[in-house]
């Protein structure tokens, strides 16, 4: 059934798009890679490439023909495929940055951002693909331009892979340095997960997962701004009247959200998927989550009271989100990028915000150590003992978590790297001095909290 809306509605959703910022962040094009798997790892990028640019021509300009009908901003069309270690599991080479070529090409020919999905899930163990493709992660995120990659290193039915987490701690370190005339950039396209979703939207941690259909459209929505002047206009209420203005507010955006993938999903003859409603923030003035956190009363991001404000946005917003729509999905709460957050970054240079506060903030939003930049020579022992401490809150509360972090080549605290476009300017964040090295050295898994056993 069609949705149906209001003349006032209508009006209402103009007037967030002209002067608070509200957009569709992505519309994204989730492809099944399953019968592309050959011996021949030269042939397997060939039927690769093939179904990608075929499936998808049509993507950049249904999404631009919807943005030009609707008024409503799609900034960026992009697709995420099946994980490719399990597609390339049966190659008979472990040189995967062919796959990643391939991908990378095919991004390029149907015009799209990104690619997510060079994959694997690791969070018990590794398979034949799984290792190739953690050994070709560095030099294939080095190597193409479009290509976003994800590891799943633990979940809460599993518990935490160590020896996953380590080699990760070492492939941040080694991207870095492989990309280091850009800044490290290539990390920026590299998360690790814990409880990873399989409709996410948003890169760089978006792939096809295996439960999809063949085909799908899920769709990213943003509205930082929109939420920050609901906030604004309603400076004298308590928290449970707060929570619902923030409800109401995350319903009208979701509704949008819904009304633009289903009619992508339509005019692209395959299933649409989910929306994902997150506040994810940009650079641009007016349209940071910590601006929003002020307005409800904090004199900076991550003074006490941050983590308690946190916890009511990202709440709020999936209630309004699951009101909107039958199929919220993907991550659908706030994020917390700080290279991508004007307000973030102003927290970390004026000193109230720091990597451990960071982290406590993450055990009530949608993700994680997003975009996080640290000095260059900070040890793979000390990056794989960040993922594990977000890794262990994401599992113990069943909830994804995530890092993406920058190991900057050269970089010093109190130093900023710049990312560009929507990527930003990241401080460089200091570390703890105090060495992981013996405890990650430990390797094996984590044991899974007794709640996972609920069967």
């Amino acid at each position: 059934m069609p949705l149906a809306f209001m003349p006032e509605e209508i009006l209402e959703t103009i007037n967030m798009i002209r002067s608070e910022n509200l957009d569709i962040r992505t519309i994204t094009m989730g492809i099944s890679l399953r019968d592309c798997a050959h011996e021949d790892i030269k042939k397997a990028a060939w039927k690769i490439y093939d179904k990608v640019t075929k499936k998808a021509e049509n993507l950049v300009k249904v999404g631009e023909d919807i943005s030009r009908e609707y008024g409503i901003p799609i900034i960026n069309k992009r697709i995420s495929v099946t994980p490719i270690a399990a597609v390339g599991e049966s190659c008979d080479s472990g040189e995967y940055i062919i796959l990643a070529k391939a991908l990378d090409k095919a991004a390029k020919e149907v015009g799209v951002n990104f690619i997510g999905g060079f994959s694997a899930l690791v969070q018990k163990g590794f398979t034949k693909g799984d290792d190739y493709l953690l050994a070709s992660i560095a030099e294939s995120l080095a190597g193409t331009e479009r290509v976003c990659s994800s590891v799943n290193v633990a979940t809460t039915k599993a518990g935490i892979n160590m020896d996953a987490v380590y080699r990760m701690g070492k492939i941040i370190k080694e991207t870095a340095q492989l990309t280091e005339d850009k800044g490290g950039l290539g990390c920026a396209k590299l998360v690790v997960f814990c409880n990873v979703p399989e409709d996410n939207p948003f890169m760089a941690g978006a792939f096809h997962g295996f439960g999809e259909p063949e085909t799908v459209i899920n769709v990213g929505v943003s509205g930082p701004g929109v939420v920050l002047n609901a906030v604004r206009n309603n400076p004298g209420v308590d928290f449970g009247s707060l929570a619902t203005v923030i409800k109401h507010t995350a319903f009208k955006v979701t509704r949008m959200g819904e009304l633009a993938g289903r009619e992508a999903a339509r005019r692209l003859k395959v299933q649409f998927g989910i929306v994902d409603l997150s506040l994810a923030p940009t650079p641009a003035i007016g349209d940071s989550v910590a601006d929003i956190l002020e307005a409800m009363g904090l004199e900076r991001v991550g003074g006490h009271g941050t983590t308690a404000a946190l916890a009511l946005l990202n709440d709020a917003v999936k209630k309004g989100g699951a009101m909107a729509s039958s199929y919220v999905g993907g991550l659908s709460g706030a994020f917390i990028p700080v290279s991508e957050d004007a307000g973030m970054i102003r927290g970390v240079l004026e000193g109230s915000l720091s990597l451990d506060k960071l982290e406590a903030m993450t055990c009530v939003c949608s993700v994680g150590l997003d975009m996080i930049a640290v000095p260059g020579d900070t040890s793979a022992e000390t990056i794989a003992a960040i993922i594990a401490d977000e890794a262990a809150i994401g599992m113990i509360n069943k909830k994804t978590t995530a890092v993406r972090i920058i190991p900057v080549p050269g970089g010093r605290v109190g130093e900023k790297v710049e990312l560009g476009g929507l990527l930003g300017t990241a401080p460089i964040m200091p570390v703890h001095s105090y060495s992981a090295e013996q405890f990650i050295k430990r390797g094996g898994r984590i044991p899974a909290p007794i709640s996972a056993l609920t069967n």
